[in-house]
């Protein structure tokens, strides 16, 4: 499904053209950068649109909203380096929710065929390019009241793997699972409005087969783990 984790560096992107069939292109960004895809990350601001604007808005520590604008300037920069545009004419929108219909849906480029995901955490984003619906997670390691509270809302069975492990191992295991779930669930466009017990992705070091999309976990640094699931 890939071959490796592109890095997003300072210099522009060398893309190539969008991926096709079920090629899946994955790039990791280090969101303290001052720079991404040659652009300044002081400067992202011009570059996003309306609503991306509002929402860095909010973000009142300064560390998360340079996170925010470094992650969504990777995402515009490479979007428009496949697509052939500006950043900053790279026209974003929501599709219809499978849960209700309402216009809250995946995120995805105005009349393109080029599906994308975007997820960032610490000061790490991922970011996943492909010609179907893709999913994927980040997270960094979970704390231990994390796990307190997230237990009860996995899968049985996801629940009883964890609390079988030995305690030491218990938070990265949490990691891969609910970096497994939130890519799945970013596939299908659900996000976490039905929940977290389905479907069951498994705690092991390979993730369980998953109907319907292809789940893999991605290559991560120490203190992180990530996971891609593509629709079938």
């Amino acid at each position: 499904m890939i071959d490796h984790v592109n890095e997003l560096g300072d210099g522009a992107p060398r893309t190539g053209p969008p991926p096709e069939g079920g090629a899946v292109a994955v790039w990791a960004l280090d969101t303290l950068r001052e720079s991404v895809g040659g652009r300044p990350v002081a400067g992202a601001e011009a570059v996003l649109d309306p609503a991306e604007q509002e929402r860095a808005g909010r973000l009142l520590r300064p560390a998360d909203r340079h996170r925010y604008l470094a992650s969504h300037l990777g995402l515009r920069v490479l979007l428009g380096s496949y697509l052939g545009l500006a950043p900053q004419e790279v026209a974003l929108v929501r599709e219809t929710c499978p849960c209700c219909g309402g216009p809250h849906g995946r995120p995805a480029v105005a009349g393109g065929p080029l599906h994308f995901s975007l997820s960032h955490s610490g000061d790490l984003a991922y970011l996943a390019f492909a010609a179907v619906p893709v999913g994927i997670d980040v997270e960094e390691t979970p704390s231990a009241e994390a796990l307190v509270d997230l237990l009860p809302l996995l899968h049985p069975a996801e629940t009883a793997e964890l609390n079988a492990l030995p305690e030491a191992d218990r938070l990265p295991a949490l990691a891969r699972v609910w970096c497994r779930k939130e890519a799945c669930l970013k596939a299908d466009g659900t996000g976490l409005a039905l929940g977290l017990t389905d479907p069951y992705v498994g705690s092991a070091p390979t993730p369980a087969p998953v109907q319907g999309r292809t789940l893999r976990d991605l290559p991560a640094p120490a203190g992180y783990a990530a996971a891609l699931a593509v629709r079938a």
